[in-house]
């Protein structure tokens, strides 16, 4: 039977890690792998949850099951997180938190429930968007479509992303990034959600906001601005939370899947038919992640010092944008790469061709995604100067 299998390519990224390591270039920078680093090039473990690992390790008793939706406990503190801890949605039991192996994980849960409960419902995503999007949902079985979102100017292409969601079919699903899209960086602002609102409910479609930066872009509640507001302004919603980059436990796999419904009532119906498709993917949800952020947000000092940390993460990548603008001033492209300095989150769409990525991996050992994306967190205060000679040497 197996010698019918065919070998397929690698995850371009992954490769992207083996050739760095490989690379002998002293002067080597990575920007692909889409993780936090801090100014010494590691992916640090917060003061927060280290601590709330000790506290863990000290009390728990079990290594029992958590069920389909996860531990009680973290819905109870991710739902506030996410949608507000004034939240009228919260006040109503319209919304349902359920336990997942990290935004991925809630994604694919979202994608299963699109497909079985609303079948013949089409999703768009936007054009482009995280590459995963499209294998997750393709996967589920799901007709996909894409809208404009960034234009051949490397700009934000609101007008046509807005005139093509005004002919998404009705009742269709439309994917939104909360903010820090990935892999562009351009954030909506408040203005433009408030209009993207207006053509949801003209269209009736089901919005599913990816959240996985919740944090990373302005602050943990204004990044919130686009979720609440579709939240608060629509009877039905879908929500996918991260707390990879958040918390900075990657490797724990924790997400939620949030379900909003017109009320209570048909909030358990759709929470019922999430815990089958959650028994028929993974059974449970690994329960370490969950509880290191329970024990985190449950905590007022706790919670403190995250905020704190998150505070300084974010502060740094926002710095080093502007930071590496003023760098390329002397090569004379700081307005040609004046959108790094405008974007939000980790990542920056340069609007490098793939020729030019590849110039700069031959030549520079720079390393980045074909596509132009880096990775802003790979900047440091010793590289940018680097950086920006061969970004001129290529432009």
């Amino acid at each position: 039977m197996f010698e019918q299998i065919q070998r397929v390519p690698g995850d371009a990224i992954l490769g992207l890690i083996e050739a760095f390591n490989n690379d002998t270039n002293p002067q080597k920078v990575d920007l692909g792998v889409g993780v936090y680093r801090d100014a010494a090039g590691t992916t640090p473990v917060m003061r927060a949850v280290k601590e709330a690992e000790a506290l863990l390790l000290k009390n728990e008793t079990t290594k029992s099951y958590i069920g389909s939706h996860g531990d009680p406990r973290y819905g109870k503190v991710i739902l506030p997180m996410v949608l507000g801890e004034a939240s009228p949605v919260l006040a109503a039991k319209r919304a349902s938190a359920t336990q997942s192996p990290g935004g991925t994980g809630a994604l694919r849960l979202a994608a299963d429930f699109i497909r079985t409960q609303l079948p013949g419902r089409g999703i768009w995503v936007s054009d482009p968007t995280w590459p995963n999007h499209l294998g997750i949902f393709q996967a589920a079985g799901l007709e996909l479509g894409k809208y404009p979102y960034v234009d051949a100017e490397n700009r934000l292409d609101f007008p046509g992303m807005l005139a093509a969601l005004k002919e998404i079919p009705v009742g269709d699903v439309v994917v939104l990034h909360a903010c820090c899209h990935n892999p562009s960086g351009f954030d909506l602002s408040r203005e433009q959600w408030q209009q993207v609102l207006e053509v949801v409910q003209e269209r009736e479609l089901l919005p599913l906001v990816d959240f996985a930066y919740q944090g990373f872009g302005e602050g943990l509640e204004e990044d919130a601005y686009g979720a609440r507001l579709l939240a608060e302004s629509l009877d039905e919603v879908l929500i996918t939370s991260s707390c990879s980059k958040n918390f900075g436990i990657y490797r724990e796999r924790t997400g939620a899947l949030i379900a909003i419904a017109k009320n209570h009532e048909q909030m358990e119906n759709v929470r019922s038919q999430i815990a089958i498709v959650a028994r028929e993917n993974y059974s449970n949800p690994p329960a370490h992640g969950g509880a290191i952020v329970t024990e985190i947000l449950e905590s007022a000092e706790l919670a403190a010092v995250w905020r704190e940390e998150l505070t300084e993460m974010r502060d740094r990548i926002n710095g080093l944008r502007r930071d590496f603008v003023e760098a390329l001033k002397p090569h004379g492209l700081a307005e040609k790469f004046a959108c790094v300095g405008e974007q939000r989150g980790m990542f920056s769409y340069t609007g490098l061709s793939p020729e030019q990525v590849d110039q700069l991996r031959d030549e520079f050992g720079i390393y980045m995604v074909r596509s132009g994306r880096a990775n802003v967190a790979g900047f440091s205060d010793g590289n940018l100067p680097y950086l920006a000679k061969a970004f001129a040497a290529v432009n």
